[in-house]
């Protein structure tokens, strides 16, 4: 049993019916060496269950709400409620059908991960698609979890497993009670109110001072995607080379961050220039930065902070772009480390349950994102990842691509991985803001090949 903190219940607490706060991950498999079977690899990830506790885990909510649900065994839990077998509807037919599980909310009566396997692709290949609450994975968490179903050759296999027992569940009077132990604690809210006015009080005073920092939210530039988000999601993906980022990176002096940002706001530039919506401002993304190697709180699954910062969508220039973000990047994540590693996790915990369920419903229904100033344009997350050849449960990994979820104001995620020498781009969008998303994708090596010849200008 494990309670979950404010920061991991908040995504809980923020879904809705049309915001669905699970991540994805496309996993591609070649099965040259004959190892893949769908037999095999469901044996082997049931011998592996022991190595990931959360698998088998469900959440149990706490009566009327008074606090934070907790993690607990599912003393019903069948491995076959979360492993399938699935027909590729068509030879093309990946996206669509990546996108249609990413459109479904999870039960909440299970432990929230499944896999949907999908054999019959081109050159025999199998694709596994992967669904985890945000909950229970962040970018780093989730890569790590990852790792426990991988090996660095193939054909590994795990002894058979102890047999399980699930700890017994505690019962309502016990919960209410630590609940009622607790509630005290949420007075210490008052304490973070002065914390964050000292902190907006500093940002404004940088500001008068003419000093840069990192862009502030709500002052995003609207575009279509910008709008209350629907069910329905879309996805594209493509693998590009990861030692073409490294050259640009190399021949400019900047991070592989930097010229992931710019290499995003280049497609955005170019897919909202060619349909005549490309705003004068630059596009405002929110960054998230993971804090497991400096936040205080051992708790919890996700640790993570924002950063906002400009895309350059602006800026013609490719190589212009880049040095434009590479300063503002510096400059944002200086006055970022002002905030502190715990500022969102100090805050989510006094977070009350009812109170949060009932804004995030109240926010959705009546559309509220389409009547306030833009907190941001859309999330982008660069999450590193294995830089040697995987097998995930005995087969080789050909390709790794994340997508993470989409929230109200904000429909469409970027989210880019480095496997094994490729830099993997994964696009998720509310389908009915970006009903074309596929040309995203698509853009990504012309905006690549741009940069990388204005690095060989440079000498």
């Amino acid at each position: 049993m494990e309670q979950l903190t404010g920061l991991d219940a908040s995504f809980l607490y923020l879904e809705t019916d049309t915001q669905h706060l699970h991540v994805c991950a496309l996993l591609i498999l070649d099965p040259a060496d004959g190892s893949y079977s769908f037999g095999r690899l469901r044996d082997e990830l049931r011998k592996r269950l022991p190595l990931i506790p959360h698998m088998r885990r469900r959440i149990h909510p706490v009566p009327f709400n008074l606090d934070h649900p907790l993690w607990v065994d599912d003393a019903g839990f069948d491995i076959d409620n979360h492993i399938r077998r699935v027909e590729l509807p068509e030879p093309d037919g990946l996206p669509a059908l990546i996108g249609a599980i990413a459109s479904q909310p999870m039960d909440r009566n299970r432990p929230l991960w499944e896999m949907s396997v999908v054999e019959g692709l081109d050159d025999g290949k199998v694709a596994v698609v992967c669904k985890y609450h945000h909950s229970a994975v962040d970018g780093i968490t989730g890569t790590n979890m990852m790792m426990h179903l991988c090996d660095l050759e193939p054909g590994v296999s795990r002894p058979e497993p102890e047999p399980w027992q699930p700890e017994p569940v505690p019962g309502d009077l016990e919960l209410a009670a630590r609940a009622a132990v607790r509630l005290p604690a949420r007075a210490g809210m008052l304490g973070m109110v002065p914390k964050t006015l000292g902190m907006v009080a500093g940002f404004a005073q940088r500001r008068r001072k003419n000093q840069a920092g990192m862009e502030l939210p709500f002052s995003a530039p609207r575009t279509p995607f910008n709008q209350a988000v629907t069910a329905t999601r879309s996805v594209s993906f493509t693998k590009t080379d990861l030692g073409a980022i490294k050259e640009i990176k190399a021949a400019f002096g900047v991070t592989v961050n930097d010229v992931v940002l710019t290499v995003v706001g280049g497609v955005l530039r170019r897919y909202l220039d060619e349909r005549g919506e490309l705003p004068d401002r630059s596009l405002i993304a929110s960054v998230p930065v993971s804090v497991h190697e400096s936040t205080r709180h051992t708790e919890g699954v996700n640790k993570v902070s924002t950063l906002f910062c400009r895309l350059g969508t602006d800026v013609a220039d490719p190589g212009e772009r880049l040095g434009v973000l590479a300063v503002a990047n510096r400059e944002a994540k200086a006055e970022h480390d002002l905030i502190g590693a715990d500022f969102l996790q100090d805050w989510s915990k006094y977070a009350p349950p009812n109170t949060f369920r009932l804004a995030s419903r109240v926010y959705s229904s009546l559309k509220l994102a389409e009547r306030h100033p833009v907190v941001h344009n859309l999330v982008v997350s660069n999450v590193p990842g294995p830089p040697m050849p995987l097998y995930f449960l005995g087969t080789r990994v050909d390709g790794m691509f994340p997508f993470g979820p989409v929230f109200h104001g904000a429909g469409l995620t970027v989210t880019v991985l480095s496997n094994c020498g490729d830099l993997d781009f994964g696009f998720i969008a509310c389908r009915d803001l970006v009903p074309d998303v596929e040309a995203l994708a698509e853009a990504v090596p012309a905006v690549i090949d741009d940069l990388l010849a204005a690095a060989r200008a440079r000498g």
